[in-house]
C-alpha cells in the first residue's frame, strides 16, 4: 500500500510540474496574442476605411470586417482565470 502511495505521489508531482510548465507557456502565447492583436489593430487603423471599402471591384463580393474586440475579450478570460488559484 505503501509503495502505491509513494508511486501516485510521484505521478501528482509530476503532474503537477507539467501544469505549472503549461500555464506559463500559455501565459507567453497569451502575451503574444496580445502583441499581435494590438499591431494588427494599429495596421487597420492607418489604412484606414477608405482602404477597406474600395477593395470590392464590382464582384458583388461582401467585405468582411473581423470583430477584434472578440478576440481581446476571449484573451482576457483565459489571462484572468490563468491567474487564478
Amino acid at each position: 500500500m505503501e509503495r502505491i502511495n509513494s508511486k501516485l505521489y510521484l505521478q501528482n508531482c509530476y503532474i503537477m510540474a507539467e501544469n505549472e510548465r503549461l500555464r506559463k507557456k500559455a501565459e507567453l502565447l497569451n502575451q503574444e496574442n496580445q502583441q499581435l492583436l494590438s499591431e494588427l489593430k494599429h495596421r487597420l487603423s492607418q489604412a484606414g476605411p477608405s482602404n477597406i471599402n474600395n477593395n470590392n471591384n464590382g464582384g458583388g463580393k461582401n467585405n468582411t470586417i473581423l470583430d477584434l474586440n472578440l478576440s481581446t475579450n476571449t484573451s482576457k478570460n483565459v489571462s484572468s482565470k490563468s491567474k487564478k488559484k
